[in-house]
């Protein structure tokens, strides 16, 4: 049987770090972040990293552990969260998933491969130099001679995704719709049981989520973001369409008005939780605890252990 694996997810700004913290403490567990951006270093503000105080010496793991001038995947993340997933089993922990990256989670979840994933064969590079050279047009037309299903799925400008399938058959000489499909139709690696924090009333989590950009900015964001900007990380780097980074630094770089960036940092974010609430409830088997606006966490804490219970976890 495929070992358990608790997942904690949701949308931003609903208890998710607390909540894998007092379960961890419970059940003799560690955190394994699933989180796109927690992953780099000298982002510890705008993406929400808990402290060491929120940690409460539950051991986390999968977080400022990338320098933000890398462009990270989420191949290279299911390769190196399945690494740690894999030692705390082996020590005879329970881990704990907390994050809101669908992606991640599911990816991990089912130990998808991603086509062979080396990050370091320099092939990326070349076919970047190939754009430059020949234009985005001509690796488009490629990619529809070796691969015309996933071809036919990509809009000829999306450049990260086009390189990415030619980078697969350059690789592998198997098409990425191949390699997926083969994928997918693998038992997955772990059986997830996952539960879901969010608000009953969709504005008390989107007055939550102002809160905490605020709460962000008086914390230090603004400084944040112009640190990266000088020590060289660059505008069009993963790290950057961070929300929060992305906005800030284009704000701090071309003299806009920084009040108007934050606004806009909260707009976007709300608009982040409510892709994030789509993406989890195609899942039928998460179990939501909808939360109130004044909610006594001990109760979260409570119900969630009781569901675990009834999964057959201690």
């Amino acid at each position: 049987m495929a070992p358990k694996l608790i997942v904690i997810c949701g949308p931003t700004a609903t208890g998710k770090t607390k909540l894998g913290v007092a379960l961890a403490q419970r059940l003799g567990g560690e955190v394994v972040s699933a989180d796109s951006m927690q992953v780099y270093r000298d982002m510890a503000i705008g993406t929400a990293r808990p402290t060491p105080e929120e940690m409460a010496g539950v051991p986390h793991h999968m977080m400022g552990v990338v320098d933000p001038r890398e462009n990270y995947s989420v191949a290279r993340y299911v390769q190196e969260a399945t690494a740690w997933v894999e030692d705390i089993l082996r020590r005879g922990k329970q881990p704990i998933l907390v994050g809101g990256t669908g992606l991640y989670i599911d990816g991990l979840c089912q130990g998808r491969t991603y086509s062979d994933f080396q990050p370091a064969s320099g092939l990326r590079q070349a076919l970047q130099a190939r754009v430059q050279s020949q234009g985005l047009a001509v690796l488009w037309q490629e990619l529809e001679q070796v691969d015309p299903e996933t071809a036919a799925k990509l809009h000829p400008h999306d450049e990260k995704r086009i390189l990415r399938a030619l980078e697969v058959w350059h690789t592998t000489g198997k098409p990425i719709s191949q390699h997926n499909r083969e994928s997918q139709a693998l038992p997955p690696r772990y059986e997830k049981v996952a539960i879901a924090l969010t608000y009953r009333d969709r504005q008390v989590l989107y007055q939550r989520i102002d809160q905490r950009v605020d709460q962000m900015v008086a914390r230090g964001l603004v400084e944040e973001v112009q640190g990266l900007l000088d020590a060289g990380v660059p505008l069009d780097g993963t790290a950057m369409q961070a929300i929060g980074y992305k906005e800030l630094a284009r704000a701090l770089t071309q003299g806009e008005d920084l009040a108007q960036a934050v606004e806009e940092v909260k707009r976007r974010s709300r608009q982040y939780a409510k892709r994030q609430l789509t993406w989890f409830r195609r899942d039928p088997n998460i179990e939501w605890i909808l939360l109130e606006k004044d909610q006594d966490f001990s109760s979260v804490i409570q119900d969630s252990t009781n569901y675990l219970r009834e999964k057959g976890l201690p």
